[in-house]
C-alpha cells in the first residue's frame, strides 16, 4: 500500500524497540516493523539506556513521526514514589512524562488518529480519556506485570514485600481498567491470557494472545561461529539481561545450590552468565570457582552453539522466555524450570528437559554429560519453527485493530 494511503496509527512503547536484544524489545521491534507495513506509525516512548540513542534514527525510518523521551531509571524510581501519595501504582509515575503526553495529544488532534496500539500497561495512561477519542485501541500487555510484582513480594523481606504486594494490587486494578477501556487485550501466550481472564473475567471475551517469533535463520546451528570457550571446558550457558531481577535470582540460585555439586562430579564444568549490565550481585558470582560473568557480548550465538547445554532456572517468570526459544532454535539441549517453560508447549524429554528441585537439575545435567538422554536439538528447533513464526502470529494484531466491534471477538483469541 502506498504510504499516503495508509491509515495513521499511534504506537506507544515503554522502551525504544531497538536493538532487539532483550525480550520486550524483540517483540516490540517486530511489532513495529509489521505495523509500519500497514499504517503510518506515530511512535512515542522512552529511552532508558544512553547507548540506545544511537538507534533513534534507525527506528525513525519505520515511522511517520516519533517522540522519544530520556528516562533515567534512578530518578524515575524516586518519581514513582508519588504513587504512594496518590494511591496509584508506582509504575505509572515512573513512566509519566509531560513532554510525551503533550506530543501524543497534539498528534491525535492534528492527524485525526483513529487507531492505537499500546505496548505494556504503563503506556496506557497516555490514551485514557483522550480527546478526540480513538476508535480502535489495542493493548499488548505482553505479560501480566502485576503478577510479577506479586511473585517478587513473596521472595523479598519486609518492607519491600509490603511495597511489592501493594504494587501488585494497584497495578492489577489499573490493568483491569485499561482492558475494560480497550477494544482488545493481547498477551504473549495462551497461559498468560488465560490467567488474565481469571483475574479480570469481565474482559475475558476481548482477551487474546499472539506468540512471539524467532528469527530461525539468524539463530541457526548451521552458522560457522568461533568457539569462545577453552578447549577442555564443559560450558553451561545462561543468557539474559543481568540487571533484571528474575534473571539475577535464577543465576544466583543455580550458582549456589546446583553448580557446586556439579563441579564435584566434573571440575571441567563452567557456568557462563552471558548478558548485559550484570548487577553487583551477579558480578560477585564471578568470584566463585568455575563461574564466568561475561557482561554484554556482541553476539550470544557462539556461546549457545558451543555450549554443552543451555539452562533457564527461572524461579520468578511471566510470559515467554526468549532465551529458551533462541537456544531451542540453535538446536541446543535446554534444561528449564517450570516457570521458564510457561507459554511454550514443549515436551519434557522430547524438546527440552524440565527440572524443578535442585536434585532434578543435578540428575538431568549429569545424564546429559553421560549421553544417556539422546539428542533433543532437532526436535527443539522444529518446535520453534512450527509455533514461533512472526509472519504467522503478528497478523492477529491487525485483525484485532480492524475488527468490526459488532461482530464476534473470535479473531483475537490467538493462534492455537
Amino acid at each position: 500500500m502506498h504510504q499516503a494511503m495508509k491509515p495513521a496509527l499511534l504506537f506507544l512503547v515503554h522502551r525504544i524497540p531497538f536493538p532487539p536484544n532483550k525480550g520486550d524489545k524483540i517483540r516490540s521491534y517486530h511489532l513495529l516493523r509489521y505495523l509500519s507495513e500497514h499504517y503510518r506509525v506515530f511512535l512515542g516512548g522512552f529511552i532508558d539506556d544512553p547507548e540506545d540513542w544511537q538507534y533513534e534514527s534507525r527506528v525513525r525510518e519505520l515511522c511517520e513521526d516519533s517522540c522519544f523521551v530520556a528516562l533515567n531509571p534512578r530518578k524515575a524510581k524516586w518519581k514513582s514514589l508519588k504513587g504512594l501519595l496518590s494511591g496509584d501504582a508506582l509504575t505509572l509515575p515512573y513512566f509519566q512524562s509531560d513532554t510525551l503526553s503533550k506530543w501524543v495529544n497534539e498528534r491525535l488532534r492534528q492527524h485525526n488518529i483513529q487507531r492505537a496500539v499500546v505496548y505494556s500497561s504503563a503506556m496506557a495512561q497516555y490514551v485514557r480519556g483522550e480527546m478526540p477519542p480513538i476508535a480502535s485501541k489495542v493493548v499488548d500487555f505482553v505479560d501480566i506485570d502485576s503478577d510479577k510484582w506479586r511473585q517478587y513480594s513473596v521472595r523479598k523481606p519486609w518492607p519491600l514485600s509490603w511495597v511489592y504486594r501493594r504494587e501488585a494490587d494497584r497495578l492489577l486494578a489499573f490493568e483491569r481498567q485499561v482492558a475494560a477501556d480497550s477494544h482488545g487485550s493481547l498477551f504473549v501466550s495462551s497461559a498468560e491470557a488465560d490467567l488474565f481472564k481469571k483475574l479480570a473475567p469481565e474482559v475475558a471475551e476481548k482477551t487474546g494472545f499472539y506468540n512471539n517469533g524467532v528469527d530461525v535463520e539468524y539463530f541457526s546451528p548451521q552458522h560457522v561461529l568461533s568457539d569462545p570457550f577453552d578447549r577442555d571446558e564443559k560450558p553451561l550457558v545462561f543468557t539474559g539481561a543481568m540487571d533484571y531481577w528474575p534473571n539475577v535470582d535464577a543465576v544466583c540460585w543455580f550458582a549456589n545450590e546446583v553448580f557446586p555439586l556439579l563441579r564435584m562430579v566434573d571440575n571441567r564444568l563452567r557456568f557462563y552468565i552471558v548478558g548485559s549490565n550484570p548487577s553487583g550481585t551477579v558480578k560477585k558470582l564471578g568470584r566463585m570457582s568455575g563461574v564466568v560473568v561475561t557482561g554484554r557480548v556482541k553476539d550470544v550465538r557462539p556461546y549457545l552453539k558451543h555450549a554443552l547445554l543451555a539452562i533457564a532456572p527461572m524461579r520468578v517468570a511471566r510470559g515467554i522466555q526468549n532465551k529458551v526459544l533462541e537456544a531451542m532454535a540453535m538446536a541446543k539441549t535446554v534444561v528449564v524450570s517450570p516457570q521458564a517453560l510457561e507459554g511454550i508447549a514443549a515436551d519434557h524429554g522430547r524438546h527440552v528437559l524440565l527440572a524443578s528441585e535442585g536434585q532434578e537439575w543435578l540428575t538431568l545435567i549429569k545424564s546429559v554429560m553421560d549421553g544417556d538422554l539422546g539428542e533433543l536439538g532437532d526436535a527443539a528447533r522444529a518446535k520453534v519453527m512450527s509455533d514461533f513464526c512472526w509472519e504467522d502470529n503478528l497478523p492477529l494484531v491487525k485483525a484485532c485493530l480492524e475488527a468490526d466491534r459488532g461482530q464476534s471477538q473470535d479473531s483475537i483469541h490467538g493462534r492455537p
